[in-house]
């Protein structure tokens, strides 16, 4: 073997063995239960559930009388932790039907307020955010 190529080899070993030493990130794997799985598909479908509900026309309505963008509490519901989409929904279920349906629309109106004094979204012009 000619000289050149000796010390190509040589030179690309002693890199290698140099990169060994390099910190490594570790892959993390790990079982995923059946309740996590569970719990995803949950809020998943409680948060069409709620979409479904922001979706007719009589809620539209007193949304919109109450100064309220329906496109903006549907972008609303995207930004709720699934625990807070399920309590909504929640709520929602347990309404007797063509019932209370201000009580749901002051549950979406609370949680606009929250994450607006918050400082999260910017809805309502009366109030000051504590983020800045």
């Amino acid at each position: 073997m000619s000289p050149y190529f000796m010390r190509l080899i040589s030179r690309l070993l002693v890199a290698s063995v140099f990169m060994l030493g390099l910190p490594m990130q570790p892959a993390g794997a790990g079982l995923v239960g059946t309740g996590q799985l569970l719990s995803v598909d949950r809020a998943r479908q409680d948060r069409e559930r709620i979409r479904a509900f922001l979706d007719r026309e009589d809620v539209r309505a007193q949304l919109q009388s109450q100064g309220i963008d329906p496109e903006e509490a549907k972008a609303r519901v995207n930004a709720l932790t699934d625990d807070e989409v399920q309590k909504v929904a929640g709520r929602i279920d347990t309404l007797p039907a063509g019932g209370d349906i201000i009580g749901v629309l002051f549950t979406v109106f609370v949680i606009l307020l929250v994450t607006d004094i918050l400082g999260f979204t910017k809805v309502f012009s009366f109030t000051r955010s504590i983020r800045k």
